[in-house]
C-alpha cells in the first residue's frame, strides 16, 4: 500500500480518535520541562490508546511555549503508514520521535535541540536505558543492552545510523515529500532504515546527541531472548535487503558471505557457551541470528512483528 493511499484510507474513515487529556503519555511528559525557548518543533510520539489499540500523533510546540496538555491522535497501527500521518500532522521545521514504550528524562528535548544546534546534522540520535520486567532471569543483562542504545560519550557527528525512537530530524532535508516513510515495510520494520540510507545517500550528516536520554521500557511479551533473537535476525537482513532494493547483487552477494561468515563462527560460539550455561551465549545467539539474517534475506523469511501483524496477534 503506497503511504499516499494509506493516509487518504484513514483521514477519510477515522472510525476512532483518542483524546489525551491533562496528563500527556509517558513518552511526551518531559516535553513540559523544555528550554525557556525553543524554535518551532512537533513531537511526533506512539501512543496507547484507551482500547489497546496503538496510536500515533502529533503534537506542535510553537516558540517559548511548552507542550499542550491536550494532544489530539488518531488510533492507527504504528508503522510507516502512522509515521507518515503523523509527520503529515506537523508543520514545524524540526520534528522529535520517541516510541510508545519509551519515556523522555527530563531536559530530553533540550539535549536534542542544543546537540542540532552544535553539529548542524540533519538527525539526531540520543541513547536509550533498556528496562526489562523481573523475571528475564540470566537473559536480563542482554536483553537490557537490546533495548537499550549506547553511542559516543560526547555530543557530535556520527556515521552511526539507529532508528528513530528518540531522534530529533529536520524536515526540509531529512523526511523529503508527503509521505516519507517506506509503508512497505510496516509489518516487518525497518522503514527508519530505508528513510536514513537515503539521506546518507543525499550527503546528508547525522548527529549524536550524548545527553538526550531516554528509558525504553520492554513489555513482558517482547522481553524475551526468542523475541530479541527474531528481531535481530531481522536487523541482519537489512543490509542485504537494502542492496538488493538498489540492485547492487554483487554487494547482496558479499552481505550473504558475510552472513555465512558470522553465522558459522558464532553459532559454534554459542554452542560452547550452551554447553557450558554461561549467560554470555546471548550475545554470541544474537550474532548468530544476525548473520543468518544476511542469508535469509527473501521476503519469504521477513518476521512480521509491527503494524498490522502486532495488532492480529494481539487480538
Amino acid at each position: 500500500m503506497s503511504a499516499g493511499l494509506c493516509r487518504r484510507i484513514v483521514r477519510k474513515k477515522k472510525s476512532r480518535r483518542v483524546r489525551v487529556r491533562k496528563s500527556l503519555p509517558p513518552s511526551l511528559r518531559a516535553l513540559r520541562s523544555g528550554p525557556p525557548a525553543v524554535p518551532p518543533l512537533a513531537a511526533a510520539a506512539e501512543v496507547e490508546a484507551a482500547t489497546g489499540a496503538a496510536a500515533t500523533g502529533a503534537v506542535a510546540t510553537g516558540a517559548m511555549a511548552p507542550v499542550a496538555a491536550e494532544a489530539e491522535v488518531e488510533a492507527m497501527a504504528t508503522d510507516g503508514c502512522g509515521l507518515d500521518n503523523a509527520t503529515a500532522e506537523a508543520d514545524a521545521p524540526l520534528i522529535a520521535f520517541l516510541d510508545d514504550d519509551e519515556a523522555a528524562s527530563r531536559g530530553w528535548l533540550a539535549a536534542l535541540l542544543q546537540a542540532q544546534a552544535q553539529t548542524g546534522a540533519d538527525v539526531l540520535f540520543g541513547p536509550i536505558r533498556g528496562r526489562v520486567p523481573e523475571g528475564t532471569g540470566w537473559t536480563t543483562a542482554y536483553l537490557e543492552r537490546f533495548f537499550g542504545r549506547d553511542g559516543p560519550a560526547e555530543t557530535g557527528l556520527t556515521d552511526q545510523i539507529h532508528g528513530c525512537g528518540n531522534s530529533l530530524m529536520v524536515r526540509a532535508t531529512a523526511l523529503p515529500g508527503d509521505a516519507p516513510f517506506d509503508t512497505a515495510m510496516n509489518e516487518t520494520g525497518g522503514e527508519d532504515d530505508r528513510l536514513f540510507t537515503a539521506l546518507q545517500a543525499r550527503g546528508g550528516r547525522f548527529g549524536w546527541a550524548a545527553d538526550a536520554w531516554v528509558d525504553e521500557f520492554a513489555p513482558p511479551d517482547r522481553a524475551t531472548l526468542n523475541y530479541a533473537l527474531l528481531r535481530a535476525f531481522a536487523y541482519g537482513q537489512s543490509p542485504s535487503q537494502m542492496a538488493a532494493a538498489r540492485r547492487d547483487w554483487p554487494d547482496v552477494a558479499r552481505w550473504m558471505l558475510i552472513g555465512a561468515a558470522q553465522t558459522a563462527v558464532w553459532g559454534l560460539a554459542s554452542l560452547i557457551l550452551a554447553l557450558l550455561r554461561r549467560p554470555a551465549r546471548a550475545e554470541t545467539l544474537d550474532r548468530t541470528a544476525r548473520g543468518l539474517g544476511k542469508v535469509f534475506w527473501t521476503k519469504g523469511f521477513e518476521p512480521k512483528l509491527y503494524g498490522a501483524a502486532m495488532l492480529r496477534k494481539a487480538a
